[in-house]
């Protein structure tokens, strides 16, 4: 394994929409998977977008302090599809934009849809902390950081 470098603003691929990954792809991720979950706890991170690593893919990582089943989960393609009406303001910070600390509203219960590492879909729910890290991950892929935020 391999630490991986992180990159922080003004980086311009930050503000770009990242790509799909095409179940041929996946086969192929577990070694960057491997690097990113280690690289995100060593910077003391509990998430990790691989814009945040240089590669414009939707991918991201989730550190199992914030997982329901205490395991880090990787996340491919995806795509919130049901959300509360109810929002819930908390602080937050980003590995991409370090020294800056933001109070950020966002979904109380999230539903989301994504392929696992063997690239089968799931439908999951997401409530409070799960759901705060999984759309801070999901705004990374799609270009968009706490700094944007209201």
């Amino acid at each position: 394994m391999s630490l991986l470098k992180i990159v922080t603003i003004p980086a311009k691929n930050l503000r770009e929409k990242s790509l799909d990954i095409t179940k041929a792809e996946i086969t192929k991720l577990s070694g960057l998977v491997k690097n990113m979950i280690e690289t995100m706890y060593v910077s003391d991170g509990i998430g990790l977008a691989a814009p945040q690593i240089g590669k414009n893919i939707r991918l991201a990582t989730i550190g199992k302090e914030a997982t329901p089943d205490n395991k880090d989960w990787v996340i491919i393609n995806p795509k919130i599809i049901k959300h509360s009406w109810r929002k819930v303001v908390s602080e937050e910070g980003c590995l991409s934009v370090p020294g800056v600390n933001k109070e950020v509203a966002r979904y109380k219960k999230i539903t989301v849809k994504a392929l696992n590492q063997k690239g089968e879909s799931n439908t999951f729910e997401a409530e409070d902390f799960f759901a705060r890290v999984l759309q801070h991950e999901i705004d990374h892929l799609d270009g968009i950081l706490i700094i944007d935020k209201e």
